[in-house]
């Protein structure tokens, strides 16, 4: 992770002030981040990462709902502020509904004819039937229904690549992820982010039978809110540790085995992955901007 923390500190010495939608900012323009998963697990280490909310929201995004209430059943209280937003409440079905958000259209993306279509789980398919085909896309980005989300996606885009395992040397190929980000919150986000996308490539390798490799994020509008200035310089502050270790249960073979509405308490979420060897220096807080 100290690649994060460098583009921290670039953006802190570089970086453009500019006033947003939701408050200052200092940011730049388009930066790359990859991560070896055989170096370990992508979690900060210079802050705790909420690791249980990252998995509680995956689980619920791959299983293509937008009910917050599933959420805040499994502790993860991340998308409170977007639900009881003033400028979303009054557009919502039902308490707690979030709209046409990630997992919706990763599972449910409307079609012209009315039907829909499962991204995500076509993906995987043809992961396992063709592992040169080069369109493993997964798209949240759907100009016609952002007035029906609370937020508009940030991670808009994700792709899969199959690298064959030339000197047969573990006899199983390699899959890596290409994630897009338009909107980038340095702090806050973005470290949730890098660990959502590296437990997703461990979660479809293991459900296509690959050795999880590379993840790759592109970021858009790489900022960091005046707000979270100190927070920032506290960070850059400490010394990085080792990278811990993902387990992912063995028997996850399919999207079906991490349906969010199967667990019910925060604890079954330790039953489907967990992090080992994490050491970490302590949380800093800082408010989200919404």
């Amino acid at each position: 992770m100290r690649n994060y923390n460098s583009l921290l500190k670039e953006i802190m010495d570089k970086g453009s002030d500019r006033k947003g939608r939701n408050g200052l900012t200092r940011g730049l323009f388009t930066r790359e981040l990859r991560f070896k998963m055989a170096d370990g697990f992508p979690a900060t280490t210079t802050k705790k990462l909420a690791f249980r909310s990252v998995a509680a929201e995956l689980f619920w995004f791959m299983s293509g709902e937008s009910d917050n209430r599933i959420l805040q059943r499994l502790g993860c209280e991340i998308w409170t502020p977007n639900a009881n937003s003033d400028y979303w409440k009054p557009k919502a079905k039902f308490e707690g509904d979030l709209g046409r958000v990630y997992g919706v259209q990763w599972r449910h993306w409307k079609r012209p004819d009315g039907k829909t279509v499962d991204q995500l789980a076509s993906v995987i398919e043809r992961i396992r039937s063709d592992q040169n085909d080069r369109r493993l896309i997964v798209s949240a980005w759907n100009p016609g229904e952002i007035d029906e989300m609370a937020l508009p996606p940030c991670h808009m885009m994700f792709q899969f690549f199959v690298t064959p395992d030339r000197e047969r040397f573990s006899f199983r190929d390699k899959l890596s992820l290409h994630m897009f980000q338009r909107s980038c919150d340095m702090f806050l986000g973005v470290p949730f982010n890098i660990a959502s996308y590296a437990m997703m490539l461990h979660l479809v390798a293991q459900m296509t039978d690959l050795v999880p490799d590379e993840l790759i994020l592109t970021l858009g509008d790489v900022h960091i809110y005046h707000d979270h200035f100190d927070a920032v310089k506290e960070q850059l502050g400490r010394e990085p540790f080792p990278l811990p270790k993902l387990w992912v249960n063995p028997e996850i073979k399919s999207l079906r085995d991490i349906d969010v509405s199967k667990l019910l308490v925060p604890d079954d979420i330790g039953k489907l992955v967990k992090l080992f060897d994490y050491q970490h220096h302590p949380p800093i807080r800082a408010k989200m901007a919404v």
